[in-house]
């Protein structure tokens, strides 16, 4: 049974980062120049991990989601993933990645017990792709796709961050990806995680983006799990695939949040846009309180992000540090 917090809302997911470190600069994620890295000793090590996992599960969680950075460039990853992927009481396990190295590891995540992917994809041309990326490989991220497909993962979510003057122009033609694949396509408002000072000039609204695409095709809403994500998902009659909308700025979705954070240094969050946190690391040997402590924090999760209240972050954050 998940833990309800004080809003009653249930808690049952939990996005666990396994690195900060990524292969690409996407330009809302990190600076140019990447963030600065941790040594292997700051981050969690796997079985602290999988300890966490376990007490989390203990909890009431039962969905697990590895983010990073990205995921896959850390070593021995896909043995980590089996080890999850074999605790009792574990129901969901998934992964978001750039899906640049998915040719390489797609059947081994998927032999790990992976059973479902995210893949953040931001444009369907290459010079855009690669300018938002800078320097990114639009051909490799679309074979690493292709890759997962080969290797039984059911049909890909594709996570757009929207961007004004960048790629919104594109939204139509991902939706039309639907009409002809089994992908998800889930269109996500930009967060200025690390405020940009004209964040508010690139910034699209989920509901324009939702009527660019219903003015041109009729959407009907679909059902989804009481796992899942705070995506409002829809589709086209007739379509093989859905669309999802994401909207943590204009619309919030704080009253049905059932998330916790664990990122890479071992900090648990309630919110994404928490000003600080809680670091495990202290009660790693002790479990009994490493409970407690998660218990709490759970517990004690905001009713809400304040991001837009208080102006500019206090501390402002690469999203690669927490895992979004």
């Amino acid at each position: 049974m998940a833990i309800t917090d004080l809003h009653g809302r249930r808690v049952n997911y939990l996005r666990l980062s396994v690195t900060d470190r990524c292969n690409l600069r996407c330009r809302y994620c990190m600076p140019a120049v990447g963030v600065p890295k941790l040594q292997h000793s700051d981050i969690l090590s796997f079985e602290e991990m999988l300890r966490v996992s376990r007490v989390a599960i203990s909890l009431g969680i039962r969905k697990i989601r590895i983010t990073g950075g990205e995921p896959l460039v850390r070593k021995n990853l896909a043995e980590f993933l089996a080890n999850l992927a074999l605790i009792d009481g574990i129901e969901e396990l998934v992964l978001t990645t750039n899906g640049l190295l998915l040719r390489e590891y797609a059947s081994e995540l998927r032999r790990a017990g992976v059973q479902r992917l995210n893949v953040s994809l931001d444009s369907l041309k290459p010079e855009t792709f690669a300018a938002l990326t800078r320097g990114g490989d639009l051909a490799k991220a679309l074979d690493g796709i292709a890759a997962a497909e080969e290797a039984g993962f059911p049909p890909v979510r594709i996570n757009v961050v929207v961007i004004r003057g960048t790629n919104d122009n594109e939204v139509l033609d991902f939706a039309a990806l639907t009409l002809h694949k089994p992908y998800q396509i889930r269109f996500i408002e930009y967060m200025p995680t690390n405020l940009a000072s004209d964040w508010s000039g690139t910034f699209v609204p989920g509901n324009e983006v939702l009527q660019r695409i219903g003015s041109v095709y009729p959407l009907n809403p679909v059902s989804h799990s009481a796992t899942a994500g705070p995506a409002q998902v829809l589709k086209i009659p007739g379509a093989l695939g859905t669309i999802g909308f994401i909207t943590p700025i204009s619309s919030q979705f704080c009253e049905t949040c059932n998330r916790i954070r664990v990122t890479a240094l071992g900090m648990i969050k309630g919110c994404l846009f928490d000003s600080g946190g809680i670091s495990l690391r202290p009660y790693m040997d002790r479990e009994d309180e490493l409970r407690d402590v998660m218990e709490r924090v759970i517990q004690n999760k905001p009713g809400r992000h304040h991001l837009l209240d208080r102006g500019p972050l206090v501390n402002p954050f690469a999203m690669s540090q927490i895992g979004g």
